[in-house]
């Protein structure tokens, strides 16, 4: 059996492995940028470009969760990685969660934002629209995606300059080469693995999450034995519109694992 590929990603700072999975349609560096500076000091972080994001090449097959998986644990162990902490948000909470799944000997502990158990018929309809919107027309994807992704509070605090700002920042992080993640986000079926993570585990829910509600979040937690599960004001977007709430809760914790 080959070895499988390392993906494109960021490494930096030494100590204990930490990973970091980016979302749908972000990258290693604007998911995950500024917890990476804040944790180099201490730990040896490793962010993935899933494919389509940063020099990961996107391949014509559909994504293969079980496979993306072992890639990461292969990128992990290029850098240098045995045994890390492993954090994930949206679709990387659900990459993060195969990760522990199948490889439990290599992750210490694990946080999960915005991840989910299985992708219902609800999800389905919103992966399809994004598909949908993203090979027409880029800029009304990022609308409609500011306006589900972001929480009230700043929704309710951006004027028109404001949201326009938002729309062009979104607008350039989308093409086409996500398209076989947003493929892979519409048919995600975890139940078989949630019962195979051992890894202490933090399930992080926001509360105004339009894209996938908190009760996703819930059934993702009741599946892992033993996980915690913290609920937090913002929207599913949580670490672009509150970084620094999103990321003291991920370091909190994987600090507080460390120190066990």
């Amino acid at each position: 059996m080959s070895c499988p590929e390392p993906l494109d990603h960021v490494v930096t700072g030494s100590g204990p492995g930490l990973v970091l999975i980016h979302g749908t349609g972000a990258d290693a560096t604007s998911n995950w940028g500024p917890l990476i500076e804040a944790t180099r000091d201490r730990y040896t972080v490793v962010a993935p470009n899933l494919p389509g994001a940063g020099a990961t090449a996107t391949d014509p097959a559909p994504i293969d969760l079980d496979e993306l998986a072992d890639r990461i644990v292969a990128t992990a162990r290029a850098a240098g990685l045995e045994r890390f902490h492993l954090a994930g948000h949206s679709l990387g909470a659900v990459v993060a969660t195969a990760v522990a799944a199948r490889h439990p000997g290599a992750v210490t502990s694990l946080v999960l934002h915005a991840g989910w158990v299985r992708t219902t018929a609800r999800e389905k309809f919103m992966f399809d629209l994004w598909a949908r919107l993203l090979r027409t027309d880029r800029e009304l994807l990022a609308r409609q995606l500011i306006l589900t992704a972001m929480g009230p509070g700043l929704l309710a605090s951006l004027d028109d300059d404001g949201f326009a700002e938002r729309a062009a920042g979104f607008t350039a992080m989308l093409d086409e080469r996500i398209l076989g993640q947003i493929e892979l986000d519409a048919r995600i079926d975890l139940r078989d693995a949630v019962g195979r993570v051992t890894a202490p585990t933090l399930v992080v829910a926001s509360a105004d999450d339009r894209i996938l509600p908190p009760h996703h979040q819930r059934e993702l937690a009741d599946g892992i034995d033993g996980a915690e599960y913290l609920q937090v004001p913002g929207g599913h977007g949580l670490p672009f519109e509150d970084p620094a709430r999103f990321f003291s809760i991920v370091t909190e914790y994987v600090d507080r694992r460390r120190a066990l």
